[in-house]
Formats: structure tokens, sequence, C-alpha cells
């Protein structure tokens, strides 16, 4: 079981320039609890703490010229030096727009180790060298920006702690949701029956759980298809 003297638990180690970013959402909710719990650990180290002058600078303009500033090699190295010793065999990635889409597949895998440490970068990103360096993992949530990679690792590590023993109530639920069987999820009602003029599915008051469960998939296909044609494109594949 997690948690206990015979199997440490699972850690999420963030490199970041702003560790009053932490918890966050994290401290909420499932995740909250499970921290409270000591399912997981949430460990924060500020780059800054490794620069060497009087004013902790960990930037410098690009070479060759351009806007903005870029996150310098030397100093985000001995921070990453430092969690390599402490959390040995751990994945470390790097938030970024040019990364690999981040898909429920690999965050299956990420909250099946034993944690993973997170590198939040700012200004113009990180120095590229520090690529050809370490085995970073450059992961993206979106075609979108974002100021910083604090709020991309929030995502993140949410989505891997989720999945973690102990955190969800049901198993069930967590099966059921968009991305884990390749398509969307299906719609969900409650209470009250009648609404603005609108009913309740007459199928999902049936309790036929046969007549449901066919329902509730048939859903999950025409949503997928019409919204996510990529995802629907892969699930036709794999029968």
């Amino acid at each position: 079981m997690i948690g206990t003297a015979t199997k440490e638990p699972w850690k999420a180690t963030v490199l970041t320039l702003f560790e009053e970013m932490f918890p966050g959402s994290l401290g909420l909710s499932l995740a909250g609890q499970g921290l409270q719990d000591g399912i997981w650990r949430l460990e924060t180290l500020d780059i800054r703490s490794f620069a060497s002058d009087k004013y902790r600078s960990v930037d410098d303009a690009p070479f060759g010229g351009g806007p903005g500033m870029v996150m310098r090699a030397d100093i985000v190295d001995v921070a990453i030096e430092k969690i390599k010793v402490q959390n040995p065999g751990r994945p470390l990635i790097y938030l970024s727009p040019r990364g690999r889409p981040l898909e429920q597949k690999r965050v299956r895998e990420l909250a099946a180790g034993p944690g993973l440490s997170l590198l939040c970068g700012r200004y113009e990103g990180i120095d590229e060298r520090l690529q050809q360096v370490h085995e970073i993992q450059e992961v993206s949530l979106g075609d979108f920006i974002l100021s910083g990679g604090e709020p991309a690792a929030i995502a993140l590590i949410d989505a891997c702690v989720r999945l973690l023993p102990g955190i969800m109530g049901s198993v069930a639920s967590g099966v059921e949701e968009s991305f884990e069987r390749g398509l969307l999820e299906y719609p969900h009602y409650t209470r009250p029956q009648a609404w603005r003029g609108m009913e309740v599915p007459k199928v999902l008051l049936s309790g036929n759980h046969a007549k449901i469960r066919d329902w509730r998939k048939s859903q999950s296909e025409e949503l997928t298809k019409e919204r996510r044609p990529d995802l629907w494109s892969r699930y036709v594949k794999k029968f």
C-alpha cells in the first residue's frame, strides 16, 4: 500500500522561480486530502537559491538578439543535479509548448512510477544546452502559451495524483472518464428530472443496465466523432 514503510509515497518535485504557487489547487479536494494523508508528497525547489550573485539572477539576454530573457544553463544545471541525486531514476519533465502533447496513457505511466520531477520555465524558456546534458522530456498541455510552467505543472501533477490508489473513491469513476477508453465521456444527468422544459433521457430511468451501457457507449462514440476526429480515427483503428 502506498504510504507504508514498505513503499515510499509517490512524489512530485518542482523546480520553480515561484514556490508560493504551490500547492495551490493541489492542496484542495482529492489531491489535497491525499497530500494530507501521505499518499503522495510535494517538494518545491527555488531555482533562484542556486544563483551566485547578490541579485539572485537566473536569466540573461539571448545570444543573437531578440525579445525576452533566457534561463541560464549554469544555474538551472545545479538545481537539476541536486534533484537527480535526491530522486534517482525519476523522469525529469520540462513543461514547454514545443513538447509532445500529454496524453492519458503517459499520465498513467507516470502515476505508476515512483514520481516525477518538473522543471518550470519562465521568460523565453531554458538554455538549449540543458537538453543536451540532461535527459529532459518536453511535455505540452496544448497549443497555447502560458506565462510560465507552473500552471502546467499543477495540471500534470493533478492528473497523476488522481490515479494513485486511495485517492478516488470509485475505480469505475476513473475508468469511464474521457480518454480512458479512447473516447470522450458520455453526458451526465441528475435531479431535477425535468428542467427548463428538458427531460432526462428515458433510457437512464429505465433501470435496464444493459441498455444504459449501450446508450452511454453510443453517446461517447458520437461525441468523439463530432468533436475529436483525431481520437475517433485512432479508436476505430483499434477494432
